[in-house]
């Protein structure tokens, strides 16, 4: 009798404290005010991720949702209503912010902790958010609002491929009589260039999963001998991601060995790795919603051929001279076919088509087959528009790569770069070695 009072006592006490680091209250409501003035006096209704199906798979919150609102628990919805000037047609309305949870099933909270709701107490506080509602009032809410002003149909923002968005909005539609369900504006749109700038506290971030990812890269490099699995050293790089701090990797680790160096998104990660061959490792990890991405070309004998030398020396290089070419509010990235001679993808392909050739004389450029970058930040792959320049602020990746089938020899050099103010490049990740004499010496001190 005594333990099932001190369970249902458990139970009923919500969790304050989040897991992850989150950043300061002020921070996040910032975010939300910034999104408001993109609104155009209207109104947008963003959906946290659900609780994952499977046991295996841990629970991860929508990245625009958790950049609005830094929340953590699944099954919650964030109102931002617009302020708007009366007039002949429209009601005058004052910004307001409404965080919506979900009512508490303290049977399921015996499997999966205790959660908050918003009859707990100081639930805005404890969420940074003005308002804290039930979830059970958000369609009388957003029925309100738009029974009050109808041209606010034309001027909902949400994700208009989930399903709770779809349903609220069809339920909507049906208990105001309207002819058609309104279509909802992707607020994905507007989030995605508010994402692209990093503020102090998400480099904070930014910077401790690199950190923890450059612990991984190394704990892996020393383990590597001819014999060991591509297996087992992702096992070391996800453990060691794991017992620095970071939640999860930020994508699936990439170790290929000897031909499978050159698959781009090589996954398997089976092959035992061969004494002779080159074995290209792409991991990294994500620490409090934020990701890393490094790569690392390394030989598993600990010493590199010299043709792999003249390869990836070239692919250094290639990444020295975009790094080195960089101007912030020109220079573009992820131009795969070359359309700006002026982008960072152009320089590092003209720089090895000048320093190198394959077996049959032809200049390596060819065998660099992706664009050179992509922004990072809460997504490894953050949104941004390529055709758009790279913006003081941003973080992205500088990672050319030469990969030659016939030679089973691939390369790819890859480290995370923030634009800063005064329109330098900070390398986050540059702390890993990543000269050919620099990996060899790492290997040295490891046999």
């Amino acid at each position: 009798m005594k333990f099932s009072r001190l369970l249902l006592l458990l139970l009923t006490l919500p969790t304050i404290l989040p897991a992850l680091d989150r950043q300061p209250t002020a921070d996040y409501h910032a975010r939300r005010t910034h999104l408001s003035a993109t609104l155009n006096t209207g109104v947008a209704i963003l959906f946290a991720a659900e609780e994952p199906l499977t046991d295996f798979t841990p629970y991860r919150q929508d990245s625009d949702f958790y950049y609005l609102t830094g929340w953590n628990e699944p099954g919650a919805a964030l109102l931002i209503e617009a302020p708007a000037e009366a007039d002949d047609l429209h009601p005058a309305r004052t910004y307001r912010e409404i965080l919506f949870l979900p009512t508490r099933n303290l049977r399921n909270e015996r499997y999966t902790g205790a959660k908050l709701d918003a009859a707990s107490p100081d639930a805005p506080h404890i969420t940074g958010v003005d308002e804290v509602q039930p979830m059970t009032e958000l369609p009388a809410i957003l029925g309100t609002l738009l029974k009050s002003d109808r041209y606010l149909e034309r001027n909902l923002w949400s994700q208009p491929d989930n399903d709770q968005a779809r349903a609220l909005i069809s339920w909507t539609a049906t208990t105001l009589g309207m002819d058609t369900t309104p279509s909802l504006q992707d607020v994905r749109s507007l989030t995605q260039d508010l994402r692209a700038i990093k503020d102090p506290g998400e480099l904070a971030l930014l910077h401790k999963a690199g950190d923890a990812s450059i612990k991984a890269q190394l704990a892996m490099i020393a383990a590597i001998h001819p014999g060991i699995t591509e297996r087992a050293a992702a096992g070391i790089i996800v453990e060691t991601l794991m017992a620095n701090g970071c939640e999860r990797p930020s994508y699936a680790p990439i170790v290929g060995s000897g031909p499978n160096s050159t698959i781009l998104h090589y996954s398997e990660n089976s092959r035992t790795m061969q004494p002779g061959e080159v074995l290209l490792v792409d991991a990294a990890g994500e620490y409090s919603m934020y990701a890393s991405d490094i790569t690392r070309t390394m030989p598993v004998n600990g010493h590199f051929t010299a043709r792999q030398r003249e390869v990836y020396n070239v692919v250094y290089g290639a990444q020295r001279a975009a790094m080195e070419a960089f101007v912030p509010g020109k220079s573009r990235i992820n131009d795969p076919y070359h359309r700006y001679p002026d982008s960072l993808d152009t320089i590092a392909f003209n720089y090895m088509n000048a320093h190198g050739k394959d077996l049959h004389g032809e200049p390596l450029g060819k065998y660099f087959i992706h664009g050179i970058g992509h922004s990072v930040g809460i997504d490894v792959h953050d949104p941004f528009d390529p055709a758009k320049p790279i913006e003081k602020g941003m973080v992205f990746t500088i990672e050319p790569g030469i990969y030659i089938p016939e030679e089973k020899l691939g390369v790819r050099i890859e480290d995370d770069y923030y634009a800063k103010p005064d329109g330098t490049l900070e390398c986050l990740t540059c702390a890993l070695p990543k000269t050919a004499e620099a990996i060899e010496e790492l290997m040295h001190k490891s046999q």
